[in-house]
């Protein structure tokens, strides 16, 4: 009723004049929404003593909520919704939907730099800030109270919502997650995607004062409000990838994810923008829409190049693969499976991204990373497939990434022989990191960086950071660990086949190579010893109360199988030979058959030097008839599990945690979802 009070955080609509006050009890809340946008037309005038109010309530009923920081982090401790959000959410609170109507409204249509005043921001208090983070964390913390299931589940094939047969009986369903799946009208998904792109891109505003313009700091809360739509609501996913609007959202998660890569206290923003491109690159449209030009041109310390969103796309990925901190290595197979995913449709990549993906397939087809664990030669077999689906559905557009192979050819073919005795294999493992992939002096020179870019830093000493529940990829040891996260679907009816067969699904730990020797051959670090970033801190066992699967490194950190405790694994011959023979290298090797004599011949017979004109060969020529039968287009999609939803809880509430620090509602509490660390 509070949210709702006239002249305490709403204007009163009753004329002046000695009428009685207006009681609670009578008034219809719907009339006094606090922000234009969904479902009401008028905007109220700005009262800051509103605001002030508001943001107050807010935080004493994120206070009231947040029962779940007290329970420790495994499945069973949350299979009751919590009560108060269950109220909150239900038809018991009459003023359920102005209030979640007033929390969206608020949140998209905020905009902080307002008539863009330089400096306004130090000139005047915006108390309006303050009640958008309150507001934007009570919305995701309402609509993440489900338990085992969701009382209201969208169809995802036609986009519509399918209401639980419990939703007139006003059972336990959330109001919150009704709403917002009910959500339909174009307009108010501009509304709602305008307003999260404006705030996304707030804080890659670059103005020609420094500090002139208003930052915001609730990027991961609006993050998860982003996935939260997209997951409940399809129809608003659909909306958002039918046009390029979908590049206001990728730009600036990729920048979020370069600029944390090198910080341990930020390994949660890190997964959850993958976790979004995810979902996105499930869906055929994202792929199309890469395809347009990246001309933003954001200061970020990637090299300079000249092409597409895509290119993008896989210059941040490679920069993440080859220069983050060692958290992030469970989402090496995400990062490769979004590639995979809209590989056939990038319709050009320009020659630095085509040279970043060789030298990822270089670096991790090294005999002793393939033979150091049972998992390791899955990311050998995504950029075959990212390859493959290149060159059988996008050949005429791509002559830098052909050419690019046809002068990388000896890594496909030392795939091709990879050998398979005993005796090599020991070999190969015993030689492990004395010697990494000899990089040419063409693909080692540095390429300059945007201008303006700052390098990514390491978290300032001091800095709190909350341990994160285990990552969904792997849950139990005898689960595939890339699996638990996405479904094999075709992107129509007509290709069920699947061309790949299943990979090796052996069990037991995973081994990537430490950043220090995947090195980015473009960096100035290159070849240059690296100093450990950061102190290990103690593992707490998997049922403890703090209840991380490992708080040192990730839930999937991938320790090595010859130095694990038992030593159970070791490479076989007959294991190595069992997915060496599934390579997907016909493709590629039938490509390089037919072209390397001719661009052979041309260089000779014209006495070629350039490239420039390999290159213009290239575009013209055609391998039709030439290719094996094209295989099916296969897309893995995101699939939610147990495992997510335990994995954005404890997410959701440390970023809570850790942005309520004035005053500090909960610090030096008994909190167990999570452990608070000092880097």
């Amino acid at each position: 009723d509070l949210l709702f009070c006239p002249d305490f955080t709403v204007q009163s609509n009753r004329k002046s004049g000695p009428d009685n006050p207006e009681d609670m009890g009578s008034i219809d809340s719907c009339e006094y929404i606090w922000e234009s946008g969904v479902g009401f037309a008028h905007s109220p005038p700005h009262n800051f003593q509103h605001d002030q109010h508001r943001t107050e309530i807010i935080k004493l009923f994120l206070t009231c909520f947040s029962e779940t920081m007290y329970l420790p982090p495994i499945a069973d401790a949350h299979t009751v919704p919590n009560q108060w959000i269950q109220y909150f959410t239900s038809t018991d609170n009459r003023h359920a939907l102005p209030l979640f109507t007033s929390l969206l409204n608020i949140v998209c249509a905020y905009d902080p730099v307002g008539y863009g005043v330089p400096y306004n921001h130090l000139m005047f208090t915006d108390s309006r800030e303050q009640l958008v983070e309150g507001a934007l964390q009570v919305l995701c913390v309402t609509m993440e109270n489900e338990s085992s299931n969701h009382n209201v589940s969208v169809d995802g094939t036609s986009g519509g919502t399918a209401m639980d047969a419990q939703s007139d009986t006003g059972g336990p369903d959330n109001l919150f997650v009704n709403y917002l799946s009910r959500i339909h009208r174009e307009e108010d998904f501009a509304f709602i995607l305008r307003g999260i792109t404006r705030l996304l891109n707030n804080p890659l505003t670059q103005t020609y004062l420094p500090g002139s313009c208003k930052k915001i700091q609730f990027h991961q809360e609006l993050l998860v409000l982003f996935w939260k739509m997209c997951d409940i609501n399809k129809k608003f996913m659909f909306y958002v990838l039918k046009s390029s609007d979908v590049l206001d959202v990728l730009v600036p998660i990729l920048y979020f994810l370069n600029d944390a890569r090198a910080d341990q206290s930020r390994v949660g923003l890190m997964h959850i923008g993958v976790f979004i491109l995810l979902l996105l690159s499930g869906e055929r449209n994202f792929g199309v829409r890469l395809n347009k030009p990246y001309s933003v041109r954001v200061p970020m310390d990637i090299p300079v190049f000249t092409g597409t969103h895509a290119d993008f796309l896989i210059i941040v990925f490679h920069k993440i693969i080859t220069t983050g901190h060692q958290r992030l290595q469970p989402l090496f197979d995400c990062l490769l499976t979004i590639i995979v995913n809209v590989s056939p449709y990038l319709k050009t990549l320009s020659m630095v991204a085509s040279t970043k993906l060789l030298h990822l397939l270089e670096a991790f087809s090294t005999p002793w990373f393939l033979y150091a664990s049972p998992t390791n030669h899955h990311l050998v077999f995504f950029l075959l497939e990212v390859f493959n689906n290149i060159i059988q559905y996008q050949f005429d557009g791509n002559c830098n990434l052909v050419y690019t192979i046809i002068r990388k050819r000896n890594v496909f073919h030392q795939l091709a022989n990879l050998p398979t005795e005993h005796a090599t294999i020991a070999k190969a493992l015993s030689k492990r990191g004395k010697k990494f992939v000899q990089l040419t002096p063409e693909s080692g020179k540095d390429l300059p960086t945007m201008e303006g870019a700052m390098p990514a830093m390491e978290a300032e000493p001091g800095t709190l950071k909350t341990t994160l529940a285990a990552t969904p990829i792997k849950l139990k040891p005898d689960m595939r660990r890339l699996d638990r996260m996405t479904e094999k679907a075709a992107p129509d009816e007509g290709h069920s086949e699947l061309t790949l067969k299943e990979l090796a699904t052996s069990t037991g730990n995973i081994n990537i190579q430490p950043p220090s020797e995947i090195q980015d051959p473009d960096s100035p670090e290159h070849n240059k010893p690296k100093a450990k970033a950061s102190r290990s801190v103690p593992n707490s066992p998997p049922g403890s109360p703090t209840g991380s699967e490992t708080t040192a490194k990730p839930p999937l950190a991938r320790t090595s199988s010859t130095s694990s405790s038992g030593g159970s694994w070791v490479a076989t011959p007959e294991w190595v030979q069992s997915w060496k023979q599934k390579l997907p290298l016909q493709t590629i090797m039938r490509m390089l058959q037919v072209l390397v004599p001719q661009v052979e011949k041309i260089c000779i017979d014209k006495g070629l030097t350039d490239e420039s004109e390999i290159l213009k060969f290239l575009q013209h020529g055609t391998l039709v008839g030439l290719l094996p039968v094209p295989h099916p287009i296969l897309i893995r999609k995101y699939q939610a599990n147990s495992g997510t939803t335990m994995w954005f809880r404890t997410y959701l509430w440390g970023v809570i945690y850790l942005r309520n620090v004035d005053p500090p509602i909960w610090y030096d509490t008994n909190v167990k979802l999570f452990e608070i660390q000092r880097i």
